[in-house]
C-alpha cells in the first residue's frame, strides 16, 4: 500500500522560499491563498517520490495510494486526537521548546541536529550591588542571553564566592535591574569560572533550575529571532547582531574581562538548518509514559522483534527515558488541531485577536468541524480554531491502520489486512515513525502494527559522508537508472552491506553489478540460443523440468554437480531470507551464477551441446533450464525487471515470475558429485596457473599428463573432454595413467589432492626464444626500478631523512623486485637449457 506524508516543515519550507523569490510572504497572502498555492505545489512536485518508487520496482498497489492529507486519513487524525484527549493524554501547556526562528515553529528534540562549530567563550563581570569595584567572573556562549538572566548561582560550598550568596548583581546594560545571587548544588566548581548564569527563558538547564527554585522568567526574544522590548535599547535587534553590539557596549563600559575560542555544540534545525533557540511557547503535548509501556512490554515479551537486535537498547533506551511529544506546529501546512477556543460573544473574540493574540484560553472543545464544535460550545458563543497544526509523525504514527480504514474497525481493509506482518525502513527513523506506529498502534487498536521491524542502513556516498546539498554529494536514483538501470542499483542497495550497517554509495559498485546483470542475460541468451530448434514437445516437457533424487543420480558428473550445487544455494539463499539477511542471500546468489553456473557449467556445457551425442544434449538443455530458471525466481526480489523480461522468454509455466513458487528447500544433493567435480576444479586451476606462469597463448592447447587413482581415472573417462576444454589442453595428447615417472623431459608437476596429480611438459608450454626474448625484456625493466630503489636506500638524505614507513615501504618494494628477478632469471635458465644456448 503505497503512499506519502505530507511532510509538513519540509513542504512549507519549500513553498515559502519560493514565494519569497517572488517577493511575496505567506503572512501577507493569508492563510487560504497561501494553502493553495502549497495543494498547487504538491500536485506537480508532490509525484517525485512515487516517481522513484514505480521506477525502482517496488510491487506495491498504486489503486491504495495515500497521502496524509487526504480526507479519508484526516478523519482518522482528528479521531486520534479526540480519543486521546479525552482519556486526558492530550493537553495543552507552557513550556521550553526548541524553537526554528526561521521556520517560526517549535521542533521537536529529535529533529535538532547538533554539531561541533568554531565559536567564543565570553568571558565578563557581573557588577555586585552596592559593593564598589566587586564582581562575579561570568562565561557565557552567547551574550544577548544575559539580557534575560534572573539570577547568578554558585555553588554554596565554594570559598570564592561564599560571601555574595544572597546578596545581588547587576545585570550589564539592562538599566540596573537587580538579580540574586543563588547557592546550587548544580554549578560546578571547577568548570569555567565557578559562576553561572540563569537565564530559565532561554536556556533548558536554566529552566529546570528556575522552576526548581522559583526563579521570575524572562522571554527577550520574538518568534523571528530578533530581540523584544524585555532587551531594551537591543529591541528589534537579530539576536546575533544584539550578540555582537552588546558585547562592544559592555567592552566600553569596562565589563569585558576576555574572549577565547571555543568549540560549541550548536543545536540547528533538521530541516531550516539554522540555529535553534530554546524559548518558553504555549504547545499541546501528548502524555507518552502511558503508550510507552505497552510498546516497552512487546519487545520484552518477544512479540514484536527488530531486526538487526543490536537495536533493542537503542528502542529501549528512549522509551524508558521517554519525555512527553510536543505535537504542535506553528504553520500552515498540516492537519490543523481540531481545538476550537470559545468566547462568550463576538466582542469578546474580537478583543482576544487584538494586538497579535490567537484567541486561544482555557475553555475549548474537540471537534473535527466547526458546525460540530457549535453543537458543543454554548448557544450563541464565538468559536476560533487554534491557528497550529499537528506533527506531520503524529498521521505517519497512524498509517498502519489509517490506510485501512480506522477507526471504523469494521472496514474490509482493515480486518483483512491489519495488522501486518514486517516493517522495513531505515534505522534513523526508529523512534520518529516505529515507536510511535507501535505506540499509536497498540493504544488505538490493541494489536501491534506489525510483529517484525527490519531496519536497513543509510545511503551514504562514497566516502561515507551523509548526502547533503550543501555538499553537493546528493545522488538521485533516477540518474543512476537512467546511466546504470534499476536492477544493478537495486542489487547494490541490498547486497552492499551487512544488516542496518549504512552503505556507501559508489559507481564502481553499481557498475560491477550492472556486469552482473550483463553476465545473467548472456547466460539467457546462450540457453535461448540452443533452444531454437528444439520441438513443441520438447518445450513443453522443459516447461515442468524437476529432478528428484533418482533424476539427479542418473546424471553425468557435471550435471549431477551442477544440481547440487544449486540446490544447497537454494538452502543457504532461502535461510538467509528467512533471517532477513538480504545482502548474504543475494551475495550467495551473486557467487553461484558467476562462480559455478556461468563460469563452469555453461562452458562445460559446449562440448555436450556441441557433440555428437543427442541424449546427452538433451539432458544437457533440461539442466541449463532448470538451473537458469531456478536462479531468476531466486533473484527476482532484487532484479524484478530482468528476470521478468528473461523468464518470459524461457519455458516456463504461470504468468509471471514473481508469482511462480518459491524453490522448495532440502531437495536431493549428491555430495559425491559435488567432492569429485571440485576436484576436476581444482586440476583445471593448477593447469590454467601453470598458463598464466609461462604467458601461454589464451587459445593454443597444450599436452598434459594426469595421474590418477583408480576412481579419479573413471570420472576422468566419463569427464575429460570437460577438463580438456576448460584447461584448454590437446586431447590428443592428455593423457591418464595410474603411476608416473618423470624422465629427460622437464616439466611442472602439481598435487591436485591426494589421488589426483597433473604434469606439463615445459615442452608444450612455450616457443624457447620467444620466451627468453620476453623476460629478457621484463628482467631488463625490472633491473632498472631495482636500480632506482638502492640509489635512494643508498642516499642518506632519503634514508635517514625521510619517514620510517615511507623507507620501510621502498625496502619492501626491493624485496619484491628482487624475488621478481630471480624467478625470471630461474625461468630463462629453464628456457636456455631447452635450445642449449649461452646465457644471454
Amino acid at each position: 500500500l503505497p503512499g506519502t506524508d505530507h511532510a509538513g516543515i519540509a513542504t512549507q519550507l519549500v513553498v515559502e522560499r519560493s514565494l519569497n523569490a517572488e517577493g511575496l510572504k505567506r503572512t501577507e497572502m493569508g492563510r487560504d491563498a497561501f494553502l493553495e498555492r502549497t495543494w498547487a505545489w504538491k500536485e506537480e512536485y508532490g509525484s517525485r517520490i512515487t516517481s522513484q518508487i514505480r521506477r525502482l520496482g517496488a510491487s506495491c498497489d498504486w489503486s491504495r495510494e495515500a497521502f496524509t492529507l487526504s480526507d479519508d486519513l484526516s478523519v482518522s487524525v482528528n479521531e486520534a486526537f479526540s480519543r486521546l484527549h479525552s482519556k486526558g493524554l492530550v493537553y495543552r501547556g507552557t513550556y521550553m521548546v526548541n524553537w526554528s526562528p526561521f521556520l517560526q515553529t517549535a521542533v521537536s528534540d529529535l529533529e535538532v541536529e547538533y554539531s561541533e562549530e568554531d565559536g567564543s567563550l565570553f568571558f565578563f563581570k557581573y557588577p555586585v550591588a552596592g559593593e564598589q569595584g566587586e564582581f562575579l567572573p561570568v562565561a557565557t556562549t552567547r551574550p544577548e542571553t544575559i539580557l534575560g538572566d534572573t539570577a547568578v548561582a554558585v555553588h554554596p560550598e565554594d570559598e570564592r564566592y561564599k560571601h555574595l550568596i544572597g546578596k545581588q548583581c547587576v545585570v550589564p546594560r539592562s538599566g540596573g535591574r537587580l538579580i540574586p545571587i543563588i547557592a546550587d548544588d548544580y554549578v560546578d566548581m571547577e568548570f569555567g569560572t565557578g559562576a553561572l548564569k540563569i537565564t530559565p527563558g532561554h536556556d533548558v538547564n536554566d529552566y529546570e533550575i528556575g522552576k526548581r527554585v522559583g526563579l521570575p522568567i524572562i522571554n527577550i526574544m520574538n518568534k523571528d529571532g530578533s530581540l523584544n522590548a524585555e532587551a531594551g535599547e537591543y529591541a528589534s535587534m537579530d539576536r546575533f547582531d544584539a550578540r555582537t553590539q552588546l558585547w562592544k557596549d559592555m567592552e566600553a563600559d569596562g565589563l569585558v574581562i576576555k574572549r577565547e575560542p571555543y568549540k560549541n555544540r550548536v543545536p540547528r534545525s533538521q530541516r531550516g538548518g539554522e540555529v535553534v533557540e530554546p524559548l518558553i511557547s504555549a504547545q499541546w503535548f501528548i502524555k507518552m509514559t502511558p503508550l510507552a509501556e505497552p510498546a516497552l512490554k512487546a519487545l520484552d515479551s518477544g512479540e514484536l522483534k527488530i531486526i538487526p537486535d543490536r537495536f533493542d537498547k537503542v528502542y529501549r533506551y528512549w522509551l524508558e527515558d521517554i519525555r512527553d511529544w510536543c505535537i504542535s506546529r506553528q504553520l500552515w501546512w498540516g492537519h490543523r488541531i481540531p481545538v476550537w477556543y470559545i468566547h462568550r460573544s463576538p466582542e469578546d473574540l474580537a478583543a482576544a485577536l487584538q494586538g497579535g493574540g490567537d484567541g486561544s484560553n482555557d475553555n475549548y472543545v474537540v471537534a473535527a468541524s466547526k458546525a460540530e464544535a457549535k453543537a458543543l460550545a454554548p448557544e450563541g458563543s464565538a468559536l476560533i480554531q487554534d491557528p497550529d497544526v499537528l506533527d506531520t509523525w503524529f498521521s505517519s504514527g497512524l498509517w498502519p491502520f489509517s490506510t485501512l480504514g480506522w477507526p471504523n474497525e469494521e472496514a474490509e481493509d482493515m480486518k483483512k489486512f491489519y495488522p501486518t506482518q514486517v516493517l522495513e525502513t531505515g534505522h534513523d527513523i526508529l523512534f520518529f515513525w516505529v515507536a510511535r506506529m507501535i505506540m499509536l498502534g497498540l493504544e488505538f487498536t490493541g494489536k501491534l502494527p506489525f510483529s517484525t521491524v527490519f531496519l536497513h542502513g543509510l545511503v551514504r556516498d562514497e566516502q561515507g559522508r551523509k548526502m547533503s546539498k550543501s555538499l553537493g554529494n546528493v545522488v538521485d536514483p533516477l540518474d543512476v537508472i537512467d546511466e546504470f538501470g534499476t536492477d544493478p542499483l537495486r542489487f547494490t542497495l541490498a547486497t552492499g552491506n551487512t544488516t542496518g550497517q549504512d552503505l556507501n554509495l559508489s559507481s564502481d559498485r553499481i557498475k560491477a553489478n550492472r556486469n552482473f546483470v550483463n553476465k545473467l542475460w548472456n547466460g539467457g541468451k546462450f540457453i535461448l540460443f540452443n533452444l531454437t530448434e528444439i520441438s513443441d514437445s520438447e518445450w513443453q516437457a522443459l516447461q515442468e523440468t524437476k529432478f528428484e533424487a533418482e533424476d539427479v543420480t542418473a546424471l553425468p558428473l557435471a550435471e549431477r554437480w551442477i544440481v547440487s550445487k544449486l540446490h544447497l544455494t537454494i538452502d543457504h539463499v532461502t535461510a538467509a531470507y528467512d533471517r532477513y539477511d538480504f545482502g548474504e542471500a543475494g551475495r550467495s546468489m551473486y557467487t553461484f551464477f558467476w562462480d559455478e553456473f556461468a563460469d563452469w557449467y555453461i562452458e562445460a556445457s559446449k562440448s555436450r551441446m556441441y557433440g555428437s551425442d543427442p541424449v546427452l544434449a538433451g539432458q544437457t538443455r533440461r539442466v541449463l533450464v532448470y538451473v537458469y530458471c531456478t536462479c531468476l525466481r531466486l533473484l527476482h526480489p532484487f532484479m524484478p525487471f530482468c528476470t521478468e523480461e528473461l523468464w518470459q522468454a524461457m519455458p516456463h509455466k504461470g504468468e509471471s515470475v514473481s508469482t511462480a513458487a518459491w524453490p522448495a528447500s532440502n531437495q536431493h544433493v549428491d555430495q559425491q558429485a559435488v567432492a569429485q567435480f571440485d576436484a576436476l576444479q581444482k586440476l583445471v586451476r593448477s593447469v590454467r596457473n601453470v598458463r598464466a606462469e609461462y604467458n601461454v597463448e589464451m587459445g593454443r592447447k597444450i599436452p598434459a599428463t594426469i595421474i590418477a587413482s583408480e576412481t579419479f581415472q573413471q570420472v576422468l573417462k566419463e569427464e575429460g573432454d570437460i577438463v580438456a576444454k576448460l584447461a584448454t589442453l590437446d586431447p590428443d595428447a592428455l593423457v591418464v595413467v595410474s603411476e608416473f615417472e618423470e624422465g629427460e623431459e622437464e616439466g611442472i608437476r602439481a598435487v591436485v589432492r591426494e589421488g589426483l596429480e597433473v604434469f606439463v611438459p615445459l615442452s608444450g608450454l612455450a616457443d624457447p626464444l620467444k620466451e627468453i626474448a620476453r623476460l629478457t625484456k621484463q628482467g631488463e625493466k625490472i633491473e632498472k626500478i631495482l636500480v632506482g630503489l638502492s640509489a635512494r636506500l643508498s642516499n642518506p638524505s632519503f634514508a635517514d631523512r625521510a619517514p620510517k614507513e615511507v623507507v620501510d615501504g621502498v625496502r619492501e618494494d626491493k624485496r619484491e623486485a628482487e624475488e621478481k628477478l630471480k624467478l625470471i632469471q630461474e625461468r630463462m635458465a629453464q628456457m636456455q637449457q631447452r635450445v642449449k644456448a649461452p646465457t644471454a
